[in-house]
């Protein structure tokens, strides 16, 4: 057993008593802890460009390989939607600002646009003016209103056109595209922007844009393309961070990190090493798969471990997870000057084996289950429940294993209930309390977190989903072509949380939840008035006028009328 697999399978044992707890109603989550946050802590919302935008073709904006999946008409979307009016954020800059200033956050975190910056992707072949507008403008609003950018410079839409010509990120050379584009985003944004993630969640892009083909590019290169989109997107990521460090750091004192999203994973039988080793490996599988190159130089051991021995047997002469030499293992060591975590839920794990005859694939190489555990509470979404725990385990997780970076939180949410389009979202103030506290918990044991990005502002287009997930503070009348916004309970909630720096005591925490139920109430009658707003818009723009025109013309005739009598 490797010495790193010691220490981490030791720091699981550590959890045990808590474990054993967990698993007996959660008393840990009872012990609500009552404190503040660190002075100066950073509270924050998020979105990305592709599912808030629209304007998907709109003043020189190049596609995107997510346009091109939307389009293509199959099926891959629920509902066959697309994102090219979403919450049709492009055109609503100064409306979305009032909604960050009623919540009290201190950051927004946004994602550019590569093809609206580059139409071609290529930044040799062709800038574009008004991207590079119309994202200066948006800064500049943001800060006119005291309120930090965090922007991301990738979040999955990459220009369709590198994915045409070089088949995306299974191409070593978008590392330097990425890099050419980065530069450019720094030379424009970065007099203003402080705070660079280079990827989002770049797991998911992987394995689902490259393995199971659910997202865009929609390619299904079972147990390759995967690893080798990581291995390239990893290079992009140190391209980024070096040019940053070398050209602009000095100028701009600037911090240049990326967002790892992942689940908590929790052995089934804390008393079975097997169980054990399968919830580190899921772990490494997971956050380490990015995590450890950055902070070590290198896949996690396991990862090597585990591929390295499926691809001999199924007859490879090389491992299907490529190699980093050591002059590259070098060069990514260290480029990061915080980590991003994105955390949603949590899973049970134990160890099952997959022979190799069932062929190369991500789930097949980690020889392990996830499980959900039914009692915990079910948000509607098929995959995420309500787990507070988890987040401080991670949280914790990540401090030791990388060597106690900074952290941002960067993505937390929960999304609707069973497809309900009421404001009284009280299951999300209960996912929002729970699991804010326990990252004060985690802060309290030693974890450096800086901030935290709840996700996120609006409603907005899910990805595969379509329009039917929706985790916004914000709901969105998508059937309204002025996707009007109205704010949820939780909106009220989370400001509390804000202005307070944390949780006062029991009293005070529980008015805000009295407090913001009530005012949902008053916000759904809005709501459910709006198809009455929506038919007297409609009357006012069309039927008004129409009237207004006949009326002109029955006035002429009668005119010629009487002008022929008099004559």
């Amino acid at each position: 057993m490797k010495p790193v697999r010691v220490a981490t399978l030791l720091w699981m044992l550590l959890l045990v008593p808590r474990l054993g707890a967990a698993r007996k109603g959660s008393p840990e989550e009872a012990s609500f802890y009552y404190g503040s946050f660190p002075l100066g802590f950073s509270w924050g919302v998020g979105s990305s460009a592709y599912q808030t935008e629209g304007a998907w073709d709109q003043d020189g904006k190049g596609p995107s390989i997510w346009d091109v999946f939307t389009h293509s008409g199959k099926g891959k979307v629920l509902g066959n939607e697309t994102a090219d009016v979403a919450c049709d954020s492009y055109y609503k800059v100064q409306e979305d600002i009032i909604l960050l200033r009623e919540l009290h956050v201190n950051h927004y975190r946004f994602s550019l646009s590569w093809p609206r910056l580059l139409p071609t992707g290529i930044r040799a072949e062709q800038v574009n003016k008004k991207g590079i507008k119309f994202y200066s403008e948006l800064i500049d609003a943001l800060l006119s209103s005291n309120i930090t950018p965090i922007v991301t410079l990738h979040h999955w839409d990459l220009p369709q056109l590198l994915q045409v010509k070089y088949g995306g990120w299974q191409n070593v050379s978008m590392a330097n595209y990425f890099r050419d584009y980065a530069n450019l985003c720094f030379e424009a944004f970065g007099d203003r922007v402080k705070h660079w993630i280079t990827f989002s969640d770049p797991r998911a892009m992987a394995e689902k844009g490259y393995e199971t083909g659910h997202h865009a590019p929609g390619l299904k290169l079972r147990g390759t393309g995967l690893y080798k989109a990581a291995h390239h997107i990893i290079k992009a990521h140190a391209e980024a961070w070096h040019s940053y460090n070398t050209t602009w750091r000095s100028k701009q004192q600037g911090l240049v990190g990326i967002s790892l999203n992942c689940d908590w994973g929790e052995p089934v039988d804390i008393s079975n090493p097997k169980d054990l080793e399968a919830a580190e490996r899921y772990l490494q599988f997971c956050l380490g798969w990015f995590a450890n190159p950055i902070y070590a130089g290198d896949y996690p051991q396991v990862m090597k471990d585990y591929i390295g021995r499926k691809s001999a047997e199924q007859g490879l002469e090389m491992s299907r997870l490529p190699v980093f030499s050591l002059q590259e293992k070098s060069y990514i060591k260290g480029t990061s000057d915080f980590l991003g975590l994105g955390h949603f839920t949590t899973r049970y794990i134990t160890e099952r084996n997959y022979p190799f005859r069932q062929g190369p694939s991500y789930q097949n190489d980690r020889d392990l289950i996830e499980l959900v555990d039914p009692n915990w509470p079910d948000l509607g979404s098929k995959w995420l429940y309500s787990v507070p725990w988890g987040f401080r385990r991670l949280l914790n997780f990540a401090q030791t294993q990388y060597g106690d970076p900074p952290i941002y939180v960067m993505e937390n949410g929960a999304s609707q209930k069973f497809h309900c389009n009421q404001l009284c979202d009280e299951w999300r103030i209960q996912y929002l309390k729970g699991y804010i506290n326990e990252m004060l918990k985690a802060i309290k044991d030693g974890a450096n977190i800086k901030g935290y990005t709840s996700w996120s502002l609006l409603d907005k287009f899910e990805w595969e989903k379509g329009y039917s997930d929706r985790y916004g503070f914000y709901y969105v009348e998508f059937n309204d072509r002025n996707k009007p916004r109205y704010p949820k309970a939780s909106v009220q909630y989370y400001k509390k949380i804000i202005i307070a720096n944390g949780f006062p005591n029991p009293r005070e925490v529980e008015s805000w939840y009295l407090k913001a139920l009530e005012t949902c109430s008053i916000n759904n009658q809005m709501l459910a008035a709006e198809p009455l707003l929506s038919h007297m818009q409609m009357v006012t723009e069309i039927v008004v006028p129409t009237v207004c025109s006949l009326c002109v013309l029955i006035t002429a005739v009668l005119l010629m009328l009487l002008l022929r009598r008099q004559s």
